[in-house]
């Protein structure tokens, strides 16, 4: 692990300079520009009031934060199908709901549905890959085509129906994870 490397980058997540986060510290400018491009390293008490200043502790700074695998296949898609409402859900990501989002590819029939999604927080995005959908939003109701997208806040009830007779197969992503 590159100690001053992560020490540099969670400095500028949080939008400090050196200088910030050295004042922040009781530090010198200079020994946190040593720190960041390791040649001293800081002691257990001075690392640690570091990371407090930079909103984290000792043990998540070293929990390493990095996501193993960033391609998919078609072998970590996991479908369900839903006869009732005649839709397939193919997750895309495994795990996504721990996730900022949650990306899904959602196959309607011929007058099929998405479940229908209470007022929660956050955001959706769609895109048309195939057919037509009909989006309702609360009271709202709104024909998107393939190659159209849409995007709202998840704050109304929503779902899309498939109103035509072919198939159609929407690109959705919810954030945070809802599906």
């Amino acid at each position: 692990m590159d100690i001053g490397e992560k020490i540099k980058r969670l400095r500028i997540l949080n939008e400090l300079t050196q200088d910030e986060l050295a004042q922040r510290c009781d530090l010198t400018k200079g020994f946190i520009s040593k720190i960041e491009r390791n040649i001293t390293s800081p002691s257990i008490a001075t690392l640690m009031d570091i990371l407090e200043a930079l909103g984290t502790d000792i043990t998540k700074f070293f929990n390493e934060d990095t996501q193993d695998k960033i391609v998919f296949t078609s072998e970590d898609i996991y479908q369900s199908s839903n006869e009732e409402l005649s839709h397939i859900v193919s997750w895309l990501i495994p795990n996504a709901q721990k996730n900022a989002m949650e990306p899904i590819l959602i196959q309607l029939e011929p007058n099929g549905t998405s479940n229908i999604e209470e007022p929660h927080k956050g955001e959706e995005f769609g895109y048309v890959l195939k057919g037509m959908i009909t989006l309702y939003l609360g009271k709202k109701k709104v024909k998107v085509k393939k190659g159209e997208s849409f995007y709202f806040k998840s704050s109304r009830v929503h779902y899309i129906e498939n109103t035509s007779n072919k198939e159609a197969v929407v690109l959705w992503v919810s954030s945070p994870p809802s599906f």
